[in-house]
C-alpha cells in the first residue's frame, strides 16, 4: 500500500466510529461462552484476532452466531462445565490475546486442546501463561518447554494459586483468573502495576464477585458468570491512528464517538495531550462496566516528551503510533522499559526503528526501548511493518504527510484489528 502527501492533504473533519475494542470484545466472547444460556454481544471487533476466538470457542462448545459483516453476535452456551474438548486444532491466528486467554480456559476442560497460531504467534513467547496454569494443575507441553506454541493442554481439576508477576500482564492475569473460576479455592493474582482491567470489570458485570486490594485481585473458585446483552465501546488503541491524524495534517478538527475510556486504557490519547496536542475526552456514560466517552481533536504543534518506564504498560500498544508523533515534533521523545515491545506481533522496537531510520528520523535504539529525534519532514521510503497491524498504520498516517511516497509493504495485516481502517480515513478527510 502506497501513501504519498498531496500537495496539501485534506483535513480530517466530522464525527468518526471506530471499531469495537479488541480487548473488550475477546472477552465478551469468552465470558458469553462460560455463561450458561444464551449472551449477545454487539459492537463486536470484526477483524481477524476476534474472529479467532469465536472460532475457537464454538470448537469447545459454545454456538456463535452472527450475520456476515454484522458487529452483533448471539452466544448460545451450556456453560462452563459442559464446554468439551475440540475436535481439531485450535487456530488463533496472530491473535496472542486469544491464545493465552484460551490457555486459561481449556486448562478446565476435560480431555485435549491443541491452541496454534500463526508462525509469527508460534514464535512469541507463553510460558509466562503456562507456568501459573501448570501450578494450578493443567498439563501443558509444547515447544521450548512449552513456551512455543503449538501447545497441547490437558485440562482437569484445578486449584487457586496466589500469582505474583514480575510483569503487568492483563492477559496473564486473564488466564489464571478465568482458570481459577474453575478451580477449587480462592486464586489471586498479584501484579507490579496495575495492567487493564477489562477482566475484573466485565467479571463483576457479569455477577462474578471480584475482591481487589491495592495491585492485588482475587476470585473464589466456583463462581460463573451470567449471560447477558455485552456492548462494546469503540477501541481507543485504534482511534488514537485517527487522532494522530488529525494532530498532523493543517486543518484538521474530529470527534470520535463512543470511544472506551477505561483508565488503563487512554495513557497513549493522554501522551499526545502532553506532547502540546489538542486531544480532549469526555465522558458520557458506562457500557458493560467500561466508562465511554467521546474524543475530540484537532490540528496541533507537537514536541517531544520522555515517557517514564511505570507509564509504558498502560501505552504499550500505543508506542507506535507515539513514535511517528515524536518524529514530527519539536525535541525528543523516548521510551524505556518497554522490552515487551520486542515480543509483541513484531519486534516493534527494532521495526519502528527501521522503519523511521528509513524515511529518515534520528532514532536510538536500545534494548527497552527507542528515542526519536523530531522536528525534521518525513521523506518517503519502504516500510517493512513485519505483519504488525499497529506498525502498518501508524506509517500510513506518517506517509500522509512524508515529502514522497511511503509504500507499506504486508498491508494486510491491518485485518487484525481494523480493516476499515482506510476507507475510515478516507471518509473524514473526504468530509
Amino acid at each position: 500500500m502506497i501513501f504519498k502527501k498531496a500537495a496539501a492533504p485534506p483535513p480530517l473533519r466530522g464525527t468518526i466510529r471506530v471499531p469495537g475494542d479488541k480487548s473488550i470484545s475477546h472477552r465478551a466472547l469468552i465470558l458469553s461462552a462460560l455463561a450458561e444460556g444464551t449472551s449477545t454481544v454487539t459492537g463486536l471487533n470484526l477483524g481477524g484476532d476476534v474472529l479467532a476466538t469465536a472460532s475457537a470457542l464454538g470448537a469447545l462448545g459454545a454456538k456463535v452466531t452472527s450475520a456476515e459483516g454484522s458487529t452483533r453476535a448471539t452466544i448460545a452456551s451450556p456453560g462452563y462445565d459442559r464446554l468439551h474438548e475440540p475436535s481439531g486444532v485450535l487456530d488463533c491466528g496472530n491473535s496472542g490475546t486469544a491464545l493465552r486467554m484460551l490457555l486459561g480456559v481449556c486448562a478446565a476442560i476435560s480431555g485435549q486442546s491443541v491452541l496454534t497460531g500463526d508462525e509469527t504467534l508460534r514464535r512469541r513467547p507463553m510460558l509466562r501463561v503456562v507456568s501459573p496454569l501448570r501450578q494450578m494443575g493443567a498439563r501443558i507441553d509444547g515447544r521450548d518447554h512449552g513456551n512455543l506454541a503449538p501447545l497441547t493442554v490437558r485440562g482437569g481439576e484445578l486449584a487457586g494459586i496466589d500469582l505474583e508477576t514480575s510483569v503487568a500482564s492483563a492477559q496473564v492475569k486473564t488466564a489464571v483468573l478465568l482458570a481459577g473460576l474453575a478451580a477449587s479455592g480462592e486464586t489471586t493474582v498479584i501484579e507490579p502495576a496495575l495492567s487493564r482491567d477489562h477482566t475484573e470489570r466485565m467479571l463483576g458485570a457479569a455477577g462474578v464477585e471480584v475482591r481487589r486490594a491495592g495491585l492485588a485481585v482475587s476470585i473464589i473458585g466456583g463462581a460463573r458468570p451470567v449471560a447477558r446483552e455485552w456492548a462494546v465501546p469503540g477501541d481507543p488503541s485504534a482511534a488514537i491512528f485517527l487522532v494522530l491524524a488529525a494532530l498532523l495534517v493543517p486543518g484538521s478538527s474530529i470527534e470520535i464517538e463512543n470511544v472506551c475510556l477505561n483508565p488503563t486504557r487512554i495513557a497513549g490519547l493522554e501522551a499526545l495531550a502532553e506532547m502540546g496536542g489538542q486531544v480532549e475526552m469526555t465522558p458520557t456514560g458506562e457500557a458493560s462496566g467500561e466508562p465511554v466517552g467521546t474524543v475530540t481533536a484537532a490540528h496541533s504543534e507537537l514536541h517531544g516528551i520522555a515517557v517514564a518506564p511505570e507509564r509504558v504498560p498502560d501505552l504499550i500498544d500505543e508506542i507506535p503510533a507515539l513514535c511517528i508523533a515524536g518524529a514530527l515534533a519539536s525535541g525528543t521523545t523516548s521510551f524505556r522499559g518497554a522490552a515487551e515491545l520486542r515480543v509483541k506481533e513484531s519486534d516493534r522496537i527494532a521495526t519502528m526503528a527501521a522503519g523511521l531510520t528509513a524515511l529518515g528520523v534520528d532514532v536510538e535504539e536500545f534494548p527497552d526501548g527507542l528515542a526519536v529525534t523530531g522536528g525534521a519532514a518525513l521523506e518517503g521510503g519502504e516500510i517493512d511493518p513485519h505483519g504488525d497491524h499497529r506498525v502498518a498504520m501508524s506509517f500510513a498516517v506518517g506517509g500522509l504527510i512524508a515529502r514522497d511516497k511511503v509504500r507499506v509493504l504486508d498491508w494486510s495485516c491491518v485485518e487484525t484489528s481494523f480493516p476499515r481502517f482506510l476507507d475510515v480515513l478516507g471518509e473524514a478527510q473526504a468530509k
